[in-house]
This record gives structure tokens, C-alpha cells and sequence, in this order.
């Protein structure tokens, strides 16, 4: 057998060095990548949350304060409204804020956004739900 000369280890380096040049940046890129990926997810996370915090919040009190309003009627009339808020109210009650794993939690928005449309219109109230950067608001 014949030992390998010293120029054709040297050849073997310069012939493998694009791939564990392209095997090392794959790693760096994948490792900077993930890290990236998880700051935007997070922030992307945050801001879709507090939305639907701020329009289920919205919800809760435009209920409460409708739920009041109504409490001294009794009249059939408004004993359906009164029932249709306690509804609302019930379901935002029961929305999972703090389980973000939660697999239902956007048919339980629709839901509750189906609802408030029905509440309003009970009310005959036209309503319009509206997220901006700068704010949120609840118009009629």
C-alpha cells in the first residue's frame, strides 16, 4: 500500500471545505433563524392578543352597562334584551384568556361577536368594532 501524499490531504481539505463551510452556515443561519423567529412570534403574539382582549373587553362593558340600563324594565320587551346581555356576558365570562393553547378559541370569538351583533340589534343599535394602532373603538 502506498501512503497518501502529503498534497492529496491537502487537496481533500480544499475539496471538503465547501461543505463544512455549507454544513457551518446552515447552523448559524437555522440558530439565528429560530431566535428571530421567536422574538416575532412573541411580538405577534402579544399584539393579536391584546386585540382580542380590547375588543372582548369592549364587549363586556357595552353588556354591563346595557344590563344595567335595562334592569328597572321589566316588560317582556326587555326581559329578552336582558336575557341576550346575561348571554353575552356569560360567554365572555367563560372565554379562556389565560389558556393560549385553547384549540376552540376562535369559534368561541365568533361566537361571542355573533352574539353582541344580536344584542345590537335587540337594542337597535348599529354597532361597529374597530381596532386601530392608536386605539380601539366601540361606535354608534
Amino acid at each position: 500500500m502506498a501512503a497518501a501524499s502529503p498534497g492529496s490531504d491537502m487537496f481533500d481539505e480544499i475539496v471538503m471545505a465547501e461543505d463544512r463551510f455549507h454544513g457551518e452556515g446552515y447552523q448559524e443561519g437555522y440558530a439565528e433563524g429560530s431566535h428571530v423567529g421567536v422574538a416575532e412570534g412573541r411580538r405577534y403574539g402579544s399584539l393579536h392578543g391584546a386585540k382580542i382582549g380590547s375588543e372582548i373587553g369592549c364587549y363586556l362593558g357595552f353588556a354591563l352597562t346595557w344590563q344595567c340600563l335595562l334592569q328597572k324594565c321589566t316588560d317582556e320587551k326587555n326581559s329578552k334584551k336582558i336575557r341576550a346581555l346575561d348571554s353575552l356576558i356569560g360567554m365572555i365570562q367563560k372565554f379562556p384568556y389565560e389558556d393560549s393553547t385553547y384549540d376552540k378559541l376562535q369559534d368561541d370569538l365568533g361566537k361571542i361577536r355573533g352574539k353582541f351583533k344580536q344584542v345590537c340589534s335587540m337594542l337597535n343599535i348599529q354597532s361597529d368594532f374597530r381596532i386601530g394602532t392608536e386605539r380601539s373603538s366601540l361606535t354608534f
